[in-house]
């Protein structure tokens, strides 16, 4: 029996081989692909379908009608007046839209956090109750429900019925054609959009904050703003933008429950891609209505901070 040389230590005798280590850069190859092999259908979907039309409605606004109304004729010809003369022309239209969507979300904002922190924390067994009747408007169609509100603020309906009898409208007045009713519509669409995303946040907060809250001799009013709302915060986040962008693109509910003097910019689009087919002009209203869009959540976000909203 030999012992170990001069060129082998007695720990490289003792120690046990492990082939299986060789095949350790092997498996952390494999696992690094995995990931973009699973993301590879996602990202396939997303070009087709997000950044293909994206690039061709970003050529079409840049772009000239040459042909005629019945058959338009495009050509590529860096037009970028198309841009300025969208926003000249319908400038009052981009306002409009960005306002209605601005008090549609206040308003969600101020029903949804209520009946969200209601579910979160008084609920108990009708939780998953209230959670369905908050998620069932989704099963009726969005066109169904624009239409059940305008029969809900109809000049005959029991609403206007109700104020008029109150003395809260006048026997002149009218809520359907207005403002409030385009506001009212699109509130009500958008607001399961506002309560589900703060409904999850509330429901992620530890109990014993609240408990410990309670212990340092704080009220309801101080828990809810110094503990619960700041904490609530990604869910107001998420659910402001979930209620903003689509209410400002919106133009189903201006169509149905607004007048002329209440049309926003995407019943403009609309228009201008269906009836006039102006191409360029409308694929230039839509750009610029995405950059306004993406430049308000940018400011919004840099206002309320989204460091901790994840």
């Amino acid at each position: 029996m030999t012992g170990p040389t001069s060129s082998e230590t007695v720990a490289e005798v003792m120690e046990p081989k492990r082939p299986a280590a060789l095949h350790a850069p092997e498996v952390g190859r494999r696992g690094g692909v995995v990931p973009y092999l699973l993301s590879l259908p996602g990202m396939v979907w997303l070009g087709v379908f997000f950044f293909v039309p994206l690039v061709t409605l970003a050529i079409t606004s840049l772009s000239v009608n040459t042909g005629s109304v019945y058959v338009p004729s495009l050509q590529m010809r860096w037009e970028w007046s198309n841009f300025t003369d969208a926003f000249d022309a319908y400038g009052t239209e981009f306002l409009r839209s960005f306002w209605y969507a601005a008090v549609a979300t206040v308003a969600a904002l101020v029903l949804g956090y209520p009946l969200a922190y209601f579910i979160a924390f008084r609920a108990g067994r009708l939780k998953h109750l209230l959670l369905g009747l908050v998620i069932l408007p989704f099963f009726v169609t969005f066109l169904l429900r624009t239409l059940a509100w305008k029969t809900i603020v109809a000049d005959d309906g029991t609403i206007v019925g109700m104020l008029e009898t109150l003395g809260a409208l006048p026997s002149e007045d009218r809520l359907l054609s207005t403002s409030w009713a385009v506001i009212g519509g699109l509130t009500y669409n958008f607001l399961p959009f506002m309560v589900l995303p703060i409904y999850v946040s509330l429901e992620k907060i530890d109990a014993r904050l609240l408990d410990a809250a309670r212990d340092l001799y704080a009220d309801g009013l101080h828990t809810l703003r110094r503990v619960v709302l700041p904490l609530s915060l990604p869910g107001v986040f998420a659910g402001s933008l979930l209620t903003f962008i689509p209410a400002a693109g919106d133009f189903i509910n201006a169509q149905y429950l607004g007048g002329p003097n209440q049309q926003m910019v995407g019943n403009v689009i609309q228009t201008e891609f269906i009836t006039i087919k102006d191409y360029p002009l409308a694929a230039a209203l839509s750009f610029v209505l995405m950059a306004l869009i993406l430049l308000g959540v940018l400011a919004y976000a840099k206002v309320l901070g989204t460091e901790d909203l994840t």
